[in-house]
């Protein structure tokens, strides 16, 4: 995962980006669209990034992810 990737989600969890609606389901602000927000849960989220993933990964053995993925894992080991 790219550094930068977990810049955003460390910005996401901390600005407050992050609702839990769900067990598995939270609901993640974009971090370039202040008025989109993604449905995301612990290994799929609806953003262009993820959905795109391994179209710019070519399936290099990496499991797809994105900022708003990683934001979860973060909100859920700072919330346990």
């Amino acid at each position: 995962m790219s550094a930068n990737t977990l810049r955003k989600a460390k910005k996401l969890v901390e600005s407050g980006g992050v609702s839990k609606i769900d067990d598995d389901l939270f609901q993640i602000k974009s971090s370039s669209d202040p008025d989109k927000s993604y449905f995301v849960t612990s290994d799929t989220c609806e953003c262009p990034g993820f959905k795109n993933f391994y179209k710019f990964h070519h399936g290099k053995g990496l499991k797809a992810n994105c900022s708003h993925l990683e934001a979860i894992r973060i909100f859920k080991k700072e919330n346990s």
